[in-house]
């Protein structure tokens, strides 16, 4: 139901707070209800410490407004562009974190140094290219958006679930806003690992892929055997 997306996008974007991802506004959370083709969003500029499940905006995929009193978050088209390319993903999020922000700042993707990545990314994190002036100048957002998807032609957008926007920052994403949330999070460790490890070695090379294979598959290939078994595995 709408009534539970909304609070779902609510918990989530308090986690980016809780987490320690944002500051100020400065980030937002969305979901979907693919049945319905209904995104919830946080609204625009609104502090976190006031915010309401309901004061979670409800838009269609096209933006408009459908419930809600707020104007939704200004990162609502980009939002929108990955919703409809990626039809895996059910939980986007927008953060400025620190380590990844500057990552994608120098225009560098994160490379994948240790297991701790491989777990998570299938590869390095990618970046985008640096908008032009006309995209900047025009639709912003949902050039942003674009300019994502353009970049992901051929990867699975879960198999590495997120993106730098460069001279930007990041946006991650999951099959629930929950797990968009995680990944964000996950995204900024490795981010704040792989700048210090290049600290100690300017030098250092990619972990080896037959150990990054290992690592992903184990946890998200289709004989992935990391955590418990579902109950239903065990009737």
């Amino acid at each position: 139901m709408l009534i539970e997306l909304k609070e779902a996008v609510w918990k989530a974007n308090l986690e980016l707070v809780k987490s320690g991802l944002v500051i100020l506004t400065f980030g937002n959370v969305s979901g979907i209800d693919r049945r319905r083709g209904i995104v919830a969003i946080k609204p625009s500029g609104v502090p976190y410490d006031s915010l309401k499940a309901d004061d979670i905006v409800l838009v269609d995929l096209e933006g408009h407004v459908v419930e809600g009193w707020l104007s939704p978050s200004s990162d609502t088209p980009t939002h929108l562009e990955l919703y409809k390319a990626f039809p895996q993903v059910g939980g986007v999020a927008h953060a400025h974190s620190v380590y990844a922000t500057m990552f994608a700042q120098a225009r560098r993707e994160i490379p994948c140094f240790g297991t701790t990545h491989a777990d998570q990314f299938h590869g390095p994190v990618p970046l985008t290219r640096l908008l032009v002036e006309a995209e900047v100048a025009g639709d912003y957002e949902l050039n942003t958006g674009k300019i994502i998807v353009e970049r992901f032609a051929g990867i699975d957008p879960l198999g590495l679930p997120a993106v730098l926007v460069a001279g930007h920052g990041p946006f991650a994403w999951g099959r629930t806003p929950e797990e968009a949330v995680e990944t964000a999070l996950v995204l900024e460790h490795v981010a704040k690992m792989a700048y210090g490890s290049t600290i100690l070695d300017r030098n250092l090379a990619p972990l080896d892929g037959y150990i990054l294979e290992k690592h992903f598959r184990r946890k998200h290939g289709p004989q992935a055997y990391y955590g418990q078994k579902k109950e239903k595995d065990h009737a």
